[in-house]
């Protein structure tokens, strides 16, 4: 293997959130708004999402040494704190976590709490300009788009490039950051993408492995919940406070 950078990078998805139970509540319902009081940074673990932490934090404390994270990076957001913070002490394990702004959520601007109906029903004319741009470009009015995101998640990569040589790095984020982790690590383009998405989604506390090998990054794990199944912690599929549709 050449170059500089990581040998391994392991990404997980936060537990599910009060946000993603109440996310899908306020769509089965056909609501308007998604009643989640506190602000996105701070939406905390569900029951079940600490449930899914701890579960997370098992599978970690029984890896081999040579298999072990040996640092972590996690988004600030509480659900992804809460989830890294929780399986770090399940696991048993002395590791490192920084806290990186740019592996936040992505931000939904005037959309934000609001369900598919709702943007279809107060925002007609985004909705529509949304399904013309699609997932990848369209940008809500003081939000961002996937592609935005995808721009600061590169920059967090050079990051870990520079700063994590030789290392095995657990990153601690969201399920539109796994996807578009995936993307920029894959070259994928905007089409494979897509059709991944469609295809399944990132579930709670899922786990996605990827390998570097001189110096192209493979996947070798997608969504794996084994761990969770094993200890009968709760598999939750939430798509997010991301209002779906393309």
């Amino acid at each position: 293997m050449s170059g500089t950078g990581p040998t391994e990078l392991v990404l997980v998805r936060h537990g599910e959130s009060v946000g993603n139970v109440a996310a899908a509540e306020a769509e089965r319902t056909g609501a308007d708004t998604i009643a989640v009081q506190t602000r996105d940074a701070d939406t905390p673990l569900s029951v079940r999402g600490e449930d899914q932490a701890r579960a997370l934090g098992a599978w970690l404390g029984a890896l081999p040494p040579d298999r072990a994270p040996q640092s972590v990076w996690c988004s600030p957001y509480v659900r992804a704190a809460q989830t890294a913070t929780s399986a770090l002490d399940a696991s048993g394990l002395t590791v490192q976590v920084r806290y990186d702004e740019r592996l936040r959520d992505r931000e939904l601007g005037i959309i934000d709490r609001l369900t598919r109906a709702g943007v279809q029903r107060r925002f007609p004319e985004e909705d529509a300009r949304r399904h013309l741009l699609g997932k990848m470009y369209y940008r809500p009015p003081g939000g961002e788009s996937w592609a935005d995101v995808a721009q600061r998640l590169r920059s967090v990569l050079g990051d870990l490039m520079r700063l994590e040589d030789g290392r095995r790095v657990l990153v601690v984020t969201h399920d539109a950051t796994v996807m578009l982790l995936r993307y920029v690590l894959e070259g994928m383009t905007e089409a494979q993408l897509m059709a991944e998405v469609r295809r399944r989604g990132v579930r709670n506390a899922s786990v996605t492995q990827l390998t570097r090998h001189d110096d192209l990054w493979r996947l070798d794990t997608f969504d794996v919940v084994d761990h969770l199944e094993v200890l009968e912690a709760p598999v939750t599929s939430h798509p997010g406070t991301d209002p779906r549709g393309e």
